[in-house]
């Protein structure tokens, strides 16, 4: 299937020479990551670029897995070591150890760096950050509709997010004022929260779930949040395709596993000497829509023949 072509006006910054500076024999280079879940696809790409945890690169992992809560104080750890770069998922990680450190070079994978202003510009970053932007939350409406297209008799949708009040909520409304279906709020960033969030959607009568953008819910709670979802048979659309694949119903978004390859290039650039400016912010060049018929089935939807025929990868 063809998959979408999104906001490519960067994405030529891939190819931008590894090489600009040498990496230095004998030195051992340091990163440390600052997020809700560990990224080995980044390591592993990090590793075919040269840099081995374990032989040449050190990885300080005390900022992954962390709450949101505790990024402040972990981000000053964090910078306290010195690492050659720092590595940041969501925009809450990245606001805490740009606060921590206006020095280190930091690579940020989140939503919308520009519009967030972690970056002043995107294709010559100033300060200390650049990073890949998914600009996930401008996928929340289109992920709705389609949920709408899989399930057109649900009339009642939760929006699940990670803050309040929910973004893109006036968006999100409108969209379901023109489907005739009414969206509920909800709102979780810890274990907990998930569990409270999903068994409150079950009471109050909920035919369908959207996933809304979020490094918490679609990082290191998105296993739970699949599990509370089978358990109620909770049909929902996800933010990344690998989330269809290990058993979701519909996922609709970039490669998790490609924007962390692009994160993982931009900071073997760094490592090798590149300054920050020379290491333009990248974007998705695709999205890709994901079903799983396997769930369709188990769940006794029936995905419409014309939304099947959209999909860029079937799962049966």
């Amino acid at each position: 299937m063809r998959r979408r072509q999104f906001l490519g006006a960067f994405a030529g910054a891939a190819a931008w020479p590894l090489a600009a500076s040498a990496q230095q024999t004998g030195r051992r280079y340091r990163i440390a990551i600052l997020a809700s879940a560990r990224a080995q696809v980044l390591l592993d790409e990090l590793d075919q670029t040269g840099f081995v945890e374990g032989r040449n690169l050190e990885v300080d992992s005390r900022g992954i897995g962390v709450a949101p809560a505790s990024y402040e104080e972990v981000a000053v750890e964090l910078t306290k070591a010195r690492p050659d770069v720092l590595v940041v998922f969501g925009p809450d990680a990245a606001r805490a150890v740009q606060k921590a450190t206006q020095r280190i070079p930091i690579v940020a994978l989140a939503d919308d760096l520009l519009g967030s202003k972690l970056v002043t510009s995107m294709s010559h970053p100033d300060g200390n950050t650049t990073g890949v932007a998914i600009f996930a939350f401008q996928l929340d409406v289109k992920r709705l509709a389609l949920l709408h297209e899989a399930l057109p008799a649900a009339r009642k949708i939760a929006v699940f997010g990670d803050h309040e009040p929910i973004r893109n909520i006036d968006a999100l409304e409108s969209a379901a004022r023109a489907f005739g279906i009414e969206i509920v709020p909800y709102v979780a960033r810890s274990e907990g929260g998930v569990i409270r969030a999903i068994d409150a959607m079950k009471a109050t009568s909920v035919e369908a779930v959207n996933v809304l953008a979020s490094p918490l819910l679609g990082g290191s709670l998105r296993s739970l949040i699949r599990e509370r979802f089978d358990l109620y048979r909770l049909p929902a659309i996800l933010q990344w395709p690998e989330e269809a694949e290990a058993g979701g119903l519909i996922a609709y978004g970039p490669r998790l596993s490609v924007v962390f390859r692009q994160c993982a290039r931009q900071v073997a650039k760094l490592l090798r000497g590149a300054k920050v400016a020379e290491v333009p912010v990248e974007q998705p060049t695709e999205i890709v829509l994901a079903i799983n018929l396997k769930t369709a089935k188990a769940l006794g939807v029936i995905i419409p023949p014309t939304l099947l025929s959209g999909a860029d990868q079937v799962i049966d």
